[in-house]
């Protein structure tokens, strides 16, 4: 044997191709058991430190809320979960995947409409924006308020012509036409002693002692007549 045979007998024969394809299946497996790994490390580090950050504002008792940064909802989902595992509200914003961010309140004082209003259309909540709004519903009471007080001066200032013939005439004539509807506007007008009821419509104006006399004046001229003809019958 000479000395090359020597050296080519003493180097490590190539790997088979199954044995290569099973060291690149270890190799890919370890890196990705590495990966998860980091992860769920990672994962378990932010939720301690969002159980830190939830429990100095649950200790704190004057802050109305705890805003978090946009995130990715794996961890907006670790957010949700160690806020109502401590019994507080949740509320996410903005888009999904851009700039969609979780505030978290107490259970007693949970976000006004105004502020989620805000939040919803993408606006940014502050203590200068609550005052802002606050300002614009007193404007707005207000301005509610006037307009309810010139509708009630409106409807005192026309209450005569809503009860005029006018107004009867103009609501009727479409029915009954023009000179109808103003000849009954003329007959219901407003009569002080009766109300809306013309005097001449009473039917009996007379007491009840005046009745009862009248009463019996005709009964007795009933029999008066009676007799009278009885008695002529007699004669004839």
């Amino acid at each position: 044997m000479d000395l090359l045979d020597s050296i080519l007998n003493s180097m490590q024969k190539p790997p088979t191709a199954s044995e290569a394809q099973k060291s690149a299946l270890k190799k890919q497996k370890e890196a990705l058991e590495r990966k998860q790994k980091d992860e769920k490390n990672r994962l378990k580090k932010f939720r301690q430190q969002v159980e830190e950050k939830i429990g100095e504002f649950i200790k704190d008792g004057n802050k109305p809320s705890l805003q978090f940064e946009p995130m990715e909802q794996t961890y907006r989902s670790i957010i949700r979960d160690v806020a109502e595992t401590a019994g507080l509200q949740i509320f996410s914003f903005g888009q999904d995947g851009i700039d969609r961010y979780s505030v978290v309140y107490t259970k007693e004082r949970g976000p006004s409409e105004d502020e989620l209003s805000v939040r919803r259309s993408g606006g940014v909540w502050s203590e200068d924006k609550a005052a802002e709004m606050a300002l614009q519903h007193i404007e707005l009471k207000k301005q509610a308020a006037l307009n309810i007080e010139e509708e009630r001066n409106r409807k005192r200032k026309h209450g005569k012509e809503q009860l005029s013939g006018t107004f009867y005439k103009q609501k009727y004539a479409h029915l009954i036409g023009e000179d109808a509807a103003l000849d009954a506007a003329h007959k219901t007008n407003m009569n002080k002693t009766y109300g809306e009821v013309p005097s001449e419509n009473k039917k009996d104006s007379r007491s009840i002692e005046q009745t009862m006399a009248d009463i019996r004046a005709k009964k007795l001229k009933k029999a008066e007549n009676k007799e009278a003809t009885e008695n002529n019958h007699q004669i004839d």
